[in-house]
C-alpha cells in the first residue's frame, strides 16, 4: 500500500553515524512511512550495513554512482518515492520519537500549508548537547516566511522538512547545479508557493562533526547562485531590492574566499562581473577593498591592517 512519508536518507562513507539515523526513523511513534537510502556509492562497511537492511518493501537502498552532490542523490530518491508526503533525514542527524506525528497531525489540520519543519537543536559528534552561549537558535513560525528567511530571521535545518510530494514535483526537487546550499535554494521556492506550518519545539537534532565536506568557495559560489535565481524569478516584488543586496554580499564573500585561497585572478574576476549590480552597496565597496587587500597587499601591509581594525573593535569594546 501506499505509505503516507516517504523517509530519505542520502549516504555516503558515513557509517560511524548512519545507524543512529535510521535507529531514530524506526523509532517514530508515527509508522506508516516508507525509508528510501539513497547510496551515493560508498564502499566497505558502510555498503556492507546497508545490505545488512532487510524490511522490505518498507526500506529500499538506492545503489548510485559517485555524483558528490547530494542534490542529485536525494532527487534520485525523490523519483522512487511514493508517499504523500516527503521527511528529509540526514544520515548524521537524529530525529525525536515524536517528529512525524506532530508534523503530519499537524499538517492534515492545516490544508493551506503544504509542508512544515520543526526547530532545530545542535549536538556534538557523541549525540551532547552543544546549548552553549556561542550555539544561535532559531523560532519556528509559521505562515509565509520567504521575508523572514532571506533575512535569516529562521533558519531551516533540512531533517526538519515534511513536504507535499506533490509540491516538490511541481517545482522540480533540487537544483543538480548547487554543490552546496540546494536545501536553502528550494526553501526560497517552497516559501514562495505556500505557507509552512512551524514547529516551535526542537524535534530535530543537527550533529556537527568533523566529517563535514564542502569548501567556502563552493559555498559562497552556490549560496550567489540561489539569490540569483531567486531574484529572477522574484524579479519586481517586495522581494527584488534585498535579494539585490543579497546577491552583492555573496560576490564579495566570494571574492574574500578566492583571496584567503591565494586566487588573484579569480578575485578580480569576481569583483570586475559583480560591480554592475553591486555598486550602488556600501557593504559591495568594503567588502570588494578588503578582498583586493587580501590578494594584493604586501604581507607587511595585511599585518598592519589586522593590528588596526583589532585596535578598533577594542577601542569601541
Amino acid at each position: 500500500m501506499t505509505p503516507a512519508v516517504s523517509i530519505i536518507v542520502p549516504t555516503f562513507n558515513r557509517l560511524e553515524f548512519l545507524p543512529a539515523a535510521i535507529e531514530s526513523a524506526f523509532a517514530q511513534s508515527f509508522t506508516d512511512w516508507e525509508l528510501i537510502i539513497a547510496d551515493d556509492g560508498s564502499a566497505g562497511d558502510t555498503s556492507t550495513y546497508l545490505a545488512s537492511l532487510h524490511d522490505p518493501p518498507r526500506v529500499r537502498v538506492l545503489w548510485l554512482s559517485h555524483s558528490g552532490k547530494p542534490s542529485v542523490v536525494r532527487n534520485a530518491a525523490l523519483r522512487a518515492a511514493r508517499g504523500e508526503f516527503v521527511a528529509f533525514l540526514d544520515s548524521d542527524d537524529v530525529w525525536l520519537p515524536r517528529k512525524l506525528a506532530t508534523q503530519i497531525a499537524r499538517l492534515k489540520r492545516r490544508p493551506e500549508c503544504r509542508w512544515s519543519y520543526t526547530r532545530f537543536s545542535q549536538v556534538d559528534a557523541n549525540g551532547h548537547s552543544r546549548a552553549a552561549a556561542n550555539v544561535r537558535t532559531f523560532p519556528a513560525p509559521c505562515g509565509w516566511i520567504l521575508e523572514k528567511l532571506l533575512k535569516e530571521e529562521t533558519v531551516i535545518a533540512l531533517p526538519s522538512v515534511v513536504v507535499s510530494r506533490e509540491l516538490l514535483q511541481q517545482l522540480g526537487g533540487f537544483d543538480e547545479e548547487l554543490v552546496m546550499c540546494e536545501d536553502d535554494e528550494l526553501w526560497l521556492q517552497l516559501a514562495a508557493e505556500s505557507e509552512i506550518d512551524g514547529v516551535d519545539e526542537a524535534l530535530t537534532l543537527i550533529r556537527r562533526h568533523g566529517q563535514h565536506s564542502g569548501s567556502d568557495i563552493a559555498a559562497w559560489q552556490d549560496r550567489r547562485r540561489v539569490f540569483t535565481k531567486a531574484l529572477r524569478a522574484r524579479a519586481g516584488t517586495q522581494h527584488s531590492r534585498l535579494l539585490r543586496r543579497l546577491r552583492a554580499e555573496m560576490s564579495t564573500g566570494l571574492a574574500k574566499s578566492q583571496a584567503a585561497s591565494g586566487e588573484r585572478l579569480r578575485v578580480l574576476a569576481t569583483l570586475c562581473a559583480s560591480v554592475a549590480y553591486s555598486w550602488r552597496y556600501r557593504a559591495w565597496w568594503r567588502g570588494a577593498m578588503t578582498a583586493a587587500a587580501r590578494a594584493f597587499a604586501p604581507a607587511a601591509a595585511q599585518s598592519f591592517i589586522r593590528r588596526h581594525r583589532q585596535r578598533e573593535i577594542a577601542r569601541r569594546g
